[in-house]
């Protein structure tokens, strides 16, 4: 329990333990003191695997290679690839030199790619030469990008072979590192400039939640271009003397559970669906579970449900909830292990340290009464700085510090915040306001359900109705929407029922795993000739 009582949504972490008060660099170094001799990072594909004192060595041959390429303080490095060793190698190396890391999604294709090497002014870029039904290589051709060197091919050893002495740079932990490009739902993706400070204590911090220690191994198969991956991941881990497993370039989740099995992970991560991907396999029994205690679960709402299983079937007694997002590096709230079943079930925690929340009317963006609902703020030192040459959409998000989340939420006395959905996704169908979240956390208890989704659509009488895209269970009875109504009858509001039910083997997806409502309510209005 806390020792404090809140009567408004506003608190205020602990100032314990004290924040990284140095670069990222010089954090690695200091774990390569300690640790010369652990593993740091294994990639399962290829079955490299690189002890500190190896990392460090790597490491330094690629800033070498990056300033004899002529990158220097403060110049941008994109990096276009999935998760592999030499993505790993190219974020500590550009800290070592003061080179801003552009992280570039994946999946993006060539109008994308275009946007971000001009809008973030990237002179070299990293980039595989191909994955899925990604052709790289002729899209940084066709893109016509002068400075590439590719992964896995002759420019890569050309780099590394190239390395010149490293100059001597002066870093202050409160300068860009990293511009993390947000996937905005309109418009162009806004580059979102994190510091040395941001996200290397963001890290630390996250890893401190979760317990870690220089015997900790931690599977992550979310990608490394989102703060998911480089900061939760990679930055917890280094920062204290632990191992990153690396189980496949892409999400996969029977390569994910046998690399926990092989590796004797003690800490694996995932956003929901990945998780309920990885219940959903039929010999999930015969992966060997038994080295995990923790991870963490976060990236979009977890259902409670799902959360409920990963403790129990997959011996993950202390996976912890994250809340976040790319602005504030990314996590502002996380569930402890101490905390009750049902409070990791239903909330996202209380605030990190060194951090302020407060839940505010969206209008007078004064703080609410505790239960009451407003949107998410944060404020501290894991707040970006801004975003890359946008000042003015920087000034629509941030005020006196404060970082708007666009997230609804909620607080109680005790300082523990619920998610209770994103303030554009919120439904009014004939005056009463509709959440999604609780609607899809109620369909996640139907026997026969897999993953459910809510969207609102519009209607000539009340405004808007409900539509849910339910994903079913293997051999499980088809539902219509009939059915699905007869099951929430009596246990919710009539105006909470949804209308409509739209089957689906899947949904649309960013590739940090963050579903695409946007993309749904089009579909849905679409498919219903609304």
């Amino acid at each position: 329990m806390t020792d404090t009582s809140y009567s408004i949504s506003q608190a205020t972490g602990p100032a314990t333990p004290p924040l990284p008060d140095t670069t990222i660099d010089e954090n690695l170094r200091a774990a390569v003191d300690r640790f010369a001799g652990r593993e740091a990072v294994v990639e399962c594909a290829t079955g490299r695997r690189l002890t500190y004192a190896e990392l460090d060595a790597e490491v330094e041959a690629v800033a070498r290679g990056l300033v004899g390429r002529g990158v220097a303080k403060g110049d941008r490095v994109g990096i276009w690839a999935p998760n592999c060793l030499e993505w790993f190698l190219v974020q500590y190396a550009t800290a070592r030199i003061g080179a801003i890391l552009v992280t570039v999604n994946p999946a993006y294709r060539t109008h994308e790619l275009a946007y971000v090497l001009e809008q973030a002014g990237i002179g070299l870029l990293v980039s595989a030469t191909a994955f899925k039904t990604s052709d790289y290589r002729a899209m940084v051709t066709e893109v016509g990008h002068p400075d590439v060197v590719f992964v896995g091919d002759p420019s890569w050893q050309a780099l590394v072979d190239g390395g010149v002495d490293l100059p001597a740079v002066a870093l202050s932990p409160d300068e860009p590192i990293n511009i993390q490009y947000t996937s905005g739902t309109t418009g162009f993706p806004k580059g979102a400039t994190l510091s040395h400070r941001n996200i290397l204590g963001n890290g630390f911090l996250v890893g401190e939640g979760c317990g870690y220690d220089e015997t900790d191994r931690i599977c992550v198969p979310v990608p490394f271009y989102h703060c998911f991956g480089m900061v939760m991941g990679n930055l917890a881990s280094t920062s204290h003397g632990a191992c990153v497993v690396i189980p496949s370039p892409g999400f996969d989740p029977a390569l994910t559970l046998q690399a926990v099995a092989d590796e004797r992970c003690t800490s694996l991560y995932g956003v929901p669906t990945m998780f309920i991907a990885e219940l959903a396999l039929p010999d999930l029994a015969r992966y060997d579970l038994s080295s995990l205690r923790t991870g963490i679960m976060a990236g979009s709402p977890c259902p409670a449900e799902v959360m409920k299983r990963v403790m129990s079937e997959m011996n993950m007694p202390e996976v912890t909830i994250a809340y976040g997002m790319t602005e504030t590096s990314p996590v502002s709230t996380q569930t402890r292990a101490d905390d009750s079943i049902d409070r990791r079930v239903s909330t996202v925690g209380r605030v990190h340290p060194h951090l302020e929340v407060a839940v505010v009317d969206p209008v007078t963006r004064e703080p609410v009464p505790v239960g009451e609902t407003g949107e998410l703020c944060t404020r501290g030192y894991s707040v970006m700085l801004g975003y890359w040459r946008d000042p003015e959409r920087t000034a629509e998000v941030l005020h006196d510090g404060w970082m708007r989340t666009g997230d609804l939420a909620t607080m109680d006395a005790d300082g523990y915040l619920a998610i209770v959905g994103r303030s554009k996704d919120m439904v009014i169908r004939g005056g009463e306001n509709i959440y999604p979240r609780e609607v899809e956390e109620f369909l996640y208890t139907h026997p026969d359900v897999l993953d459910a989704q809510v969207v609102g659509v519009p209607d000539e009488r009340y405004g808007e109705e409900l539509v849910a895209w339910i994903q079913l269970r293997a051999g499980a009875e088809p539902l219509d929407a009939a059915a699905v109504r007869e099951f929430c009858s009596g246990r919710l509001a009539h105006y909470k029922i949804p209308r409509y039910v739209h089957l689906v083997d899947g949904f649309p997806m960013t590739v940090t795993g963050k579903v695409r409502k946007v993309e749904m309510r089009e579909t849905s209005t679409r498919l219903l000739g609304l």
